[in-house]
This record gives C-alpha cells, structure tokens and sequence, in this order.
C-alpha cells in the first residue's frame, strides 16, 4: 500500500478559530462556544446563499479579531462551501484582499482547508511569522435548495436523514511554534459505498472514514487507544453505527474514543435533527467550539480529526449515481 501519511517537518500551529451559527446551532449543547449566532439565520442578508457567504466573512473577522491581526498579515486563504462553485466562499471573501484558494470536498471541505493550509504553511519554514486561513461554511436552507428541495416545500425526511447545519467554522495557522499543532496530515481516497440515497449520506460517508482510519493506524502503528478523541465529522448516528461495526470487522474498536461532529453538534432528543448534523459547517463549528478549546486547556493532547464527505451533485443524485464518499485526515496535538 502506498504511504498516504505526511508527517510535517515544520507542524504548523492553530493562532486564532471562531465559529458562527443560527437557530438550532445556539439551542444544541455547544450553543453557548459559538463566536457569533443569528436566530434568523439570514445573517443580515436578503438570501440564505448570501446569508452563507456573509457567515464566512464574520467567522474570518471574528478569528482575526481575536488574534489582533488584519487581513493584510495572511499569506493566503483557503476556503469552500456547499454551493455550486463555492460562491458562498469567494462572495463572502472576496473583500478581504487574501490570496485564495477555492476548494469542494462536500462535508470533508473543512479537514481538507486545514491539510492544505498545513501543508502550505509546512513549506514555508525559513520564513517567520507565515500565515494563512481555512474558512468553510454551510447553510441549511441554501443546501436543501440546492441538493434536495426547498424547505417551504415541508417535504417528510426519513430516519435516515441529516440536518445541514447552518454555520461556519474560520481558522488561522501560522508556521511559528505554539502550544497545538497539526504534525500528520492523511489525505483521503475516494470510496464507493454503492448508496445513492441523498437522504442516507451517512452510510455513503462511513466506508471512506473507515478507509483512512484503516490506513493512518496500519501505516503509523498505533492503536486508537493511543488518542484522546478519534473524530469523524458528519456522519450521524446511522453513520456513526456503521463505522464502528466496519472497523470491528476489522480488529480495530474506537467505540471507547470516537466522537462524531453529526452527534456532537445538536441534541437528537430535544431537535428535529432525525441522525444528526452534515454540511461542512458541522464538523468546522465542532472544532472550533468544542475540539480545539479541549486542546488550548489541556483536556486533550492527541486527536484525530477526519472530516467526512458526501460527493454528489443535484444531477447525478437524480441520475440514480452512487455518492462516493471522502475523507481527509489530520492529526492536532497539544505541545
């Protein structure tokens, strides 16, 4: 097997992350860390596409802010969305001036900002102070508009369906030492799960993660014990379910430290959320409300994060197309 694993030389570490939200993201259990929520979910905006590029412009605002930087001290911008093109990202972002970089990896989008930009920022060792940004965001009514049907339709969603959250996750990574750090990154294959249900991306995400895990722990040696969290991002429950029983069947059992952002992000007893969250604003709010502060305090040192997406089209999902499914990892540790 071909070595998917690159361990950064010059690990770059995180210097500043906010989080933006709407209705169900302040009222789930992680409410409270967001930067920014809006209970309208139009975030001052006249559309909920225009609402989802205006979601990344806060959430990079908020990020420098807090780090008392300007957008003139970034060297580059890596940032995508869920909408075709990525006209959310490049809409919202446009006015900061940064050198971009538009991406699509559906929900894996944020892991795959942050593999990029460590990357990046890994080849720039011999100059100090480097510094770049990776913003992803998703809009629940943008996205069901887009993928599936409008919500004024007040179509029925089975069991087997997922929430698209409605946030957006901004993070700033310099090449200067700091207290935590992405030091491996693993890019993910493409896998078919033979699903084409637009309404069950869970099972058609959960082979791709179960594919890198399987890589990252044969390649690198260690077992999933020697992590704090193993974290997967928006597979839900269905997909949360199907992933452990995968890795079973193949001798590995993460049951005891696998966090999903899908399962993370609402309260499935208290909100209509059916399997959980999706959307590349999941897995990005999780990390920066939940999964970073638990690294910044301490309560975690070694994590793997591995964001999960679903690659279909409006088209091809009508078409009867499998939806492949992608994930990324990269691993954080606290220094």
């Amino acid at each position: 097997m071909r070595q998917r694993i690159r361990y950064l030389s010059s690990p770059p570490s995180f210097v500043s992350f906010a989080a933006v939200g709407g209705r169900e993201e302040g009222q789930g259990p992680l409410g409270p860390c967001f930067d920014h929520l809006d209970p309208s979910d139009r975030f001052g905006q006249t559309s909920w596409e225009r609402a989802e590029g205006e979601m990344g412009r806060i959430a990079l605002n908020f990020a420098l802010k807090k780090a008392s930087l300007s957008p003139q001290q970034l060297s580059v911008l890596f940032a995508g969305d869920l909408q075709n093109q990525c006209v959310a990202s490049s809409g919202g972002l446009y006015s900061f001036g940064i050198p971009y970089i538009g991406l699509y990896g559906a929900c894996s989008t944020c892991t795959e900002g942050l593999l990029s930009l460590s990357v990046w920022l890994s080849e720039q060792a011999d100059r100090q102070d480097v510094m770049g940004a990776a913003v992803t965001t998703s809009h629940n009514c943008a996205a069901e508009r887009q993928f599936r049907q409008p919500i004024e339709y007040g179509g029925q969603r089975p069991p087997s369906a997922q929430w698209t959250a409605t946030a957006a996750g901004a993070f700033i990574l310099g090449s200067r030492e700091g207290d935590v750090r992405i030091t491996e990154v693993c890019p993910g294959k493409i896998v078919d799960g033979e699903i084409s249900d637009a309404t069950n991306m869970g099972a058609a995400m959960a082979p791709a993660a179960v594919d890198t895990l399987l890589t990252y722990m044969q390649q690198s040696g260690r077992a999933p014990s020697s992590f704090d969290a193993i974290v997967t991002g928006d597979l839900g429950a269905v997909g949360t379910s199907l992933l452990q029983e995968m890795l079973l069947e193949e001798g590995i059992d993460v049951r005891q430290n696998h966090l999903d952002c899908g399962n993370l992000l609402f309260d499935s007893e208290r909100q209509d959320v059916h399997s959980g969250g999706s959307g590349c604003g999941c897995s990005a709010s999780v990390l920066a409300t939940h999964i970073l502060p638990a690294l910044m305090r301490a309560e975690m040192k070694d994590v793997l994060f591995l964001s999960t997406g679903a690659l279909m089209s409006t088209s091809s999902v009508q078409q009867g197309e499998h939806i492949f499914g992608i994930a990324p990892l990269i691993r954080i540790q606290r220094f």
